[in-house]
Parts: structure tokens; sequence; C-alpha cells
């Protein structure tokens, strides 16, 4: 018989950054992270297609809101209700929305949890 695999509940997880990632903030409060292009298939299309050594992200102002407090000690719920506070009902619905973000922030190894 299979094991089930359990389920993380990505309200109780603590992100942090990785700290491979650079980043600042425009003047306008938007965070740029700064991701470096690296890697054989990378350096060819450096080459060949002049492709950029820096890849440059614009996060919208509800994650550049977040990045910041992405700290390694906060729980996603406890960010989700920071960003609450901060944006009131313009963020619902909260909890479904901050899990995404997480998941797609991880996915592209601009985070990871703690264990």
């Amino acid at each position: 018989m299979k094991k089930k695999k359990q389920q993380k509940n990505y309200l109780d997880l603590i992100p942090e950054r990785s700290p491979a990632l650079t980043w600042s903030s425009d003047e306008e409060g938007i965070i740029v992270l700064e991701v470096e292009n690296t890697g054989v298939f990378n350096r060819i299309a450096q080459k060949l297609f002049k492709k950029p050594k820096v890849t440059k992200v614009h996060m919208e102002k509800y994650g550049s809101f977040l990045w910041p407090l992405i700290d390694g000690g906060r729980t996603v719920m406890e960010l989700a209700d920071l960003q609450k506070a901060e944006f009131g009902e313009e963020v619902e619905p909260l909890y479904p929305r901050v899990v995404k973000y997480m998941q797609i922030m991880e996915s592209y190894h601009f985070i990871r949890f703690k264990e």
C-alpha cells in the first residue's frame, strides 16, 4: 500500500530569500530582483544572441510590499496578515493569493522555506 504524501501547510512555513539574489527598490517602491544568468547555455545565448548576463525581474506592488518582509523569521500567515493590514480588502482572497505567490517565488528559487 502506498503511503500518502503529507501536504505542506504553506501558511505555517517560514520563507527566506535566496542569498544569491540581489535586489533593489526603484523610485516608486517597486522591488527589482537581479537574477544572474549562469550556465553553459546562458553563456552561449549571451555570446550568440546578445542576451544579458543579468535579468531584472520587476515585481508588482503586492509582491514589492512582501519581499522586504521575507526575513526568515515570519511565517507565510504572518506575512499575509501584514499585507491585509496594509491593503485591506484589495488583496482578497488573501491566503490563496499569498500562498500562490510563495509557490511561484519558490519555483524560481527566489525563496526557500526553512525546515
